[in-house]
């Protein structure tokens, strides 16, 4: 049974294969997903928006119901524009947790009716986190079961030219 729209924001610095399973996940609830890339420019990223925006239309290109888009300031103002007040946030630890329950409780303070529902991310995907994924790349090592081979493509060539920028 499914139901309304839901907003899945995230940075997505790069994609991982945990991401890409909450979103697939979600659409067996929702009938549509907004995937909502975050713009933090006091972050430092890898990949920029677009980037983001443009990995993840291509990993979710079968899925109809699943709009792609960017957002940056407060997710509720993002929210409030969409007229959505549902989010989706994927957990894989205790301290995501504690995280995520402290931003659902200040963005319901924010915007009243706002809810978050939480997806725990299955088992094989709890140890990837973008972080990680990043670091062994970056070492040479594979990215295998955590990233789709496009995006890891894009990360190595990503990864090389900041390397060889530096240099």
């Amino acid at each position: 049974m499914t139901q309304h729209s839901v907003i899945c924001p995230g940075s997505f610095d790069p994609p991982t294969d945990g991401h890409i399973n909450i979103i697939e996940r979600g659409l067996e609830i929702f009938d549509h997903i907004t995937v909502a890339v975050a713009i933090n420019r006091s972050k430092k990223t890898i990949f920029d928006p677009n980037e983001r925006v443009n990995m993840l239309s291509e990993l979710l290109k079968k899925h109809a119901n699943v709009e792609i888009d960017s957002f940056e300031g407060l997710l509720v103002d993002y929210c409030k524009k969409k007229k959505i007040n549902t989010i989706l946030r994927g957990i894989r630890t205790v301290s995501d947790y504690e995280y995520e329950l402290q931003m659902s409780l200040a963005n319901r303070i924010l915007y009243p009716g706002f809810e978050t529902i939480f997806m725990m991310t299955e088992g094989r995907f709890s140890h990837i986190s973008s972080s990680i994924i990043k670091e062994v790349i970056s070492f040479g090592g594979s990215g295998k079961s955590m990233i789709h081979p496009f995006v890891e493509k894009k990360l190595r060539e990503k990864l090389k030219t900041e390397l060889t920028q530096k240099n």
